[in-house]
């Protein structure tokens, strides 16, 4: 498999329409394990051919959104997904992060290199400047890696994103290129 970056354990790859069915498997079977920490999905049914084509849809040189696969080296898995979305050019050169790991591969290490290739790769390869991540207090586990890749917690944001039906507090934490 062809990565644009590659650790020890984890490649990156932008997704392609041949990752459909791994994607939409290891989504299912993490349902339950991502429900506390995302917004419901925009889609009616997130698992159709539409929604798909939607996920795909944004991506090149202009593109104000970037998705990055990551896959265990040792066998080509598919283990999580990093969104770069709301990319911002000109002066301000700045994105946010969103992510998530598989509920099979969760506390094994792939996220937090998986991470840290794409924002080496936002860094050295997109141009940006700043990175932000914004995560709710109560993910213990997400607040853990960000702090582990070096960013900075720089506030709280009050009733940030609803999940769940309700308007949830996050604490916003960023990254710089020269950090």
């Amino acid at each position: 498999m062809s990565y644009l970056a590659q650790g020890a354990s984890v490649g990156v790859r932008h997704p392609v329409r041949g990752d459909r069915e791994a994607f939409f498997e290891l989504r299912r079977a993490s349902e339950a394990f991502h429900r506390p920490w995302e917004p419901a999905s925009a889609v009616e049914d997130p698992y159709t051919e539409q929604a798909w084509d939607l996920f795909l849809a944004g991506h090149g040189a202009a593109a104000r959104r970037m998705r990055y696969l990551l896959f265990r080296r040792a066998d080509d898995a598919l283990v999580g997904l990093v969104n770069v979305s709301e990319i911002v050019r000109g002066c301000f050169l700045s994105a946010y992060l969103g992510y998530w790991i598989g509920a099979p591969f969760a506390r094994q290490g792939f996220m937090r290199e998986g991470l840290g290739l794409v924002v080496r790769h936002c860094f050295d390869e997109l141009g940006l400047h700043r990175l932000e991540a914004n995560i709710r207090p109560e993910n213990v586990a997400s607040l853990a890696l960000v702090r582990a890749l070096g960013f900075r917690r720089e506030g709280l944001s009050p009733r940030y994103l609803q999940i769940d039906g309700a308007w949830r507090d996050h604490e916003r934490w960023a990254i710089l290129a020269d950090d």
